[in-house]
């Protein structure tokens, strides 16, 4: 069974193999979502971060789910001497390099919580899979070309994992390089597996960010694989990576 919603502005999809009625588990995961971003969207004037940057407090009196989400992205930033980073140069949140894989993890969770065993979540294109599409075999992901829209830069094979890309081709130089604020130039893209999709998310932004020096740093930190293609073209592959089709070559 297959479903399909927009939010967050994005399209977001879940695709279970079980052999259930899995409608009320869907609804749930998609619940999910749909309060993260009644949350945390900086379009909704009502939002609790929009709520947050308009009083500019602390996280403190703000819910739980906001302060962890907070303390994911200032580990984050730490731990990559401020690369990413949480906070824009007016002192605002900045929080969408977390929210949407770590609304996506949690809707995960609501599916193995229901019983799925066997199902693909895809958050506008970071995608979290579990058990197998059928015959025990693993799920194929794949990773968008940097140059091409329609082509695919390599389609990587995964069991019980999550993937999550950054780039520059669909929304311009979003990402910055939280040490300087300059847009990030390195990297045409970066490409992390990770055992969830709020490390995988997290991860990806990072390394775009710091640029070539960040695959080592993601796998330090947690990324099972990195896919990446720097400036110049050269293709950037390290870890545990499975290839169900080769990366290409610029």
């Amino acid at each position: 069974m297959r479903f399909l919603e927009t939010v967050m502005g994005i399209p977001m999809s879940i695709d279970v193999r079980d052999d259930v009625d899995a409608r009320p588990a869907a609804e749930r995961a998609f619940l999910v979502l749909r309060e993260a971003d009644r949350r945390f969207s900086t379009y909704r004037p009502d939002s609790e971060v929009s709520r947050a940057n308009a009083s500019r407090e602390s996280p403190a009196p703000f819910s739980d789910d906001f302060r962890e989400v907070v303390a994911i992205g200032e580990t984050a930033a730490r731990d990559s001497g401020g690369a990413f980073r949480i906070r824009r140069p007016d002192g605002s949140w900045d929080l969408d390099g977390v929210v949407k894989g770590w609304a996506a993890a949690r809707a995960a969770r609501e599916l193995h919580a229901a019983g799925l065993r066997d199902f693909c979540l895809n958050a506008g294109g970071d995608v979290v899979v579990s058990g197998s599409p059928g015959d025990g075999r693993p799920w194929s992901v794949g990773v968008r070309s940097p140059y091409e829209p329609t082509a695919m830069l390599a389609v990587l094979q995964v069991t019980d994992a999550a993937v999550a890309t950054s780039g520059a081709y669909e929304r311009g130089s979003h990402i910055v390089d939280g040490r300087d604020g300059s847009p990030a130039a390195g990297l045409l893209s970066a490409t992390v597996v990770a055992d969830d999709l709020t490390t995988a998310d997290v991860l990806a932004t990072t390394v775009f960010a710091i640029g070539p020096d960040g695959v080592d740093h993601a796998l330090r930190s947690g990324a099972r694989g990195v896919l990446a293609v720097d400036a110049s073209g050269r293709i950037l592959a390290a870890g545990d990576l499975a290839f169900a089709r080769p990366a290409a070559t610029s």
